[in-house]
């Protein structure tokens, strides 16, 4: 965030606010999680973007390192794979799951125990000067309708990528709209083992 602005002081903690928004210049993604996770312990988390970028996977990394994360999954645009795929290894660092669809949303999905925090942004995981709007919401049916249909995409025409393995793509003679051989339904509510 640039010099002088506190997130503290663009939100309020998510306990005590369950919707809020944000517009302006910033707040960006890897600094939005960063100020969540604390907030609601170590999560589950799904992230959603266009592209992604090497000081957002570091920045993601370093909180899983610090216990923050528990699992993790990211859905890319599979037109942005060229620049993705650059970043092979920091992906496979921070995520178990890497999955490249027609995408375009921006989302952050956590899951704790006792919490969901879902955030629509209109920001890519990059940094930069333009004002970018971000909402904020701690609604459980929210997170749910968002995590059924992060799923669909991911079950339902994207490929996820075999990064630890180095074989490419997981399911590599799958067409659109064939379900996957694990069609990720790792969204399952608590007390089911991952």
């Amino acid at each position: 965030m640039p010099k002088g602005k506190d997130i503290t002081k663009l939100l309020r903690p998510v306990r005590d606010v369950p919707l809020q928004a944000y517009f302006g210049q910033g707040l960006h993604t890897l600094g939005l999680l960063g100020w969540l996770l604390p907030q609601t312990g170590s999560a589950d988390v799904w992230v959603s973007s266009y592209s992604t970028s090497e000081p957002f996977l570091n920045g993601f990394f370093l909180l899983r390192q610090k216990g923050l994360v528990n699992h993790s999954a990211i859905l890319l645009d599979q037109r942005a794979a060229r620049k993705t795929l650059h970043l092979e290894s920091l992906l496979d660092a921070a995520f178990e799951r890497v999955y490249l669809g027609q995408n375009h949303s921006k989302l952050l999905l956590l899951q704790t125990r006792d919490m969901t925090v879902s955030v629509i942004t209109s920001q890519n995981q990059t940094y930069g000067a333009r004002a970018e709007s971000t909402i904020i919401s701690t609604d459980y049916q929210v997170f749910d309708v968002l995590m059924r249909q992060f799923t669909d995409i991911c079950s339902n025409g994207a490929v996820e990528l075999d990064l630890k393995n180095g074989k490419g793509i997981v399911t590599e003679d799958r067409a659109a709209g064939t379900p996957a051989a694990d069609p990720f339904p790792d969204w399952r509510p608590f007390g089911v083992e991952w």
